[in-house]
This record gives structure tokens, C-alpha cells and sequence, in this order.
């Protein structure tokens, strides 16, 4: 099934190569990143919810975007509370980015996921996952925590879900950081489908 946003995306991925190709120059350069790219967003996108065990009852499904939120000004994922040490897991398939340990999400993980979609996954307290591992829908990642900024507040995973292509009708000029929405997929509705 074709969504109305994936409609909307290949339409302007479509007229994009149109300008593109009227140029011999272009068009050996671009054809073949454009063809990973189409391949990239055709990928299928099943996802699960990246804790063992959560429902949708684990998470307010209003914190998306929730202002104010600390120094992050807004809340750009969800967060989804667990005991601490519950396993933590892709949601989709992909490939892990980078891992990290420090900052606002302390122990974290980024995965590069279908539809050119990076997956974040903070807060662990555990990471068992590392660089350019492959990874399938219940892949372990690591384990609920309450590292970075989450330290004393209990313990949950805070997930969200960036696009390096923007979305541009998810833009909301009016709200605060509203114009930085259409790079942020909200996870509550993808999770949900």
C-alpha cells in the first residue's frame, strides 16, 4: 500500500530527475545515486516497539513534540518507560550508524533504517550493538537506562525517528521550532500502524 506522503515524495523525487537528465553532464553522475536512493525509500518498513515487552500504554502518545522540554526546547521522540535492564530493540530493520556514550542522550545508538530513516535510541544503560552491524526487527541494542540527561528520572528509552530528506508538509511554521518538524517523524504514529 502506497501512502499519501510516499505519493507526495516520488512525485517531486520524479520531476527532480527530470530537471537532472536534460543535461548530458548530470546525468551519468546522477543516475546512480538516485537509483540507491529510490531503492532506499522503496524498502518495506515494518516496525515493532523497541522494547521488549512495551504497549502503547508505555508512552504518552502526546510527548512528541512537546514544549517546553529542558534544553532540547522541544521533545523530538517519545519516550518509552521500562524497568531498568529491559532489553532494548531495533524496531526495524537496518544497520547500526554509530553508538555513542555522553551528552543529552547518554548511552545511545543511531540506526539507519528503510525510507532513509535514522532510528535514535537513547538513554541505554547497556549498549550491545555495534558500528555497521545489521540488524532485523527484535535485534537487541542494549537495555533501558537512565543515562545522560535522564539521570535520576525513571528509568525509559527515548526514541525517535529523523529524516535527512525533509517532509516538508510536516512543517509547522507556528509552533515552536515548527520549521525543524519536517526532518522529525513522530514514532507514536508509525508504531501504531
Amino acid at each position: 500500500m502506497i501512502t499519501n506522503t510516499t505519493k507526495r515524495f516520488l512525485a517531486s523525487l520524479f520531476i527532480t530527475i527530470g530537471v537532472l537528465f536534460k543535461n548530458r553532464k548530470t546525468r551519468k553522475f546522477t543516475l546512480i545515486p538516485l537509483v540507491i536512493i529510490v531503492i532506499g525509500f522503496l524498502l518495506p518498513q515494518k516496525m515493532i516497539i523497541p522494547v521488549a515487552g512495551a504497549t502503547t500504554s508505555d508512552w504518552d502518545d502526546n510527548s512528541f513534540w512537546a514544549y517546553p522540554w529542558g534544553s532540547s526546547i522541544t521533545h523530538k521522540g517519545i519516550d518509552i518507560f521500562k524497568a531498568k535492564g529491559t532489553n532494548v530493540i531495533s524496531s526495524t530493520y537496518g544497520i547500526v550508524v554509530y553508538t555513542h556514550e555522553g551528552g543529552k542522550g547518554g548511552k545511545s545508538v543511531m540506526v539507519l533504517g528503510p525510507k532513509w530513516r535514522f532510528h535514535y535510541y537513547a538513554h541505554l544503560d547497556q549498549i550491545d550493538a555495534f558500528a555497521f552491524k545489521p540488524l532485523s526487527p527484535g535485534t537487541k541494542l542494549g537495555t533501558v537506562g537512565d543515562t545522560g540527561n535522564a539521570v535520576g528520572k525513571p528509568p525509559h528509552l527515548h526514541y525517535a525517528i529523523t529524516s535527512p530528506f525533509p517532509y516538508w508538509w510536516l512543517r509547522e511554521p507556528d509552533v515552536i521550532q515548527g520549521n525543524r518538524k519536517m526532518f522529525h517523524l513522530d514514532p507514536d504514529v508509525w508504531l501504531r500502524e
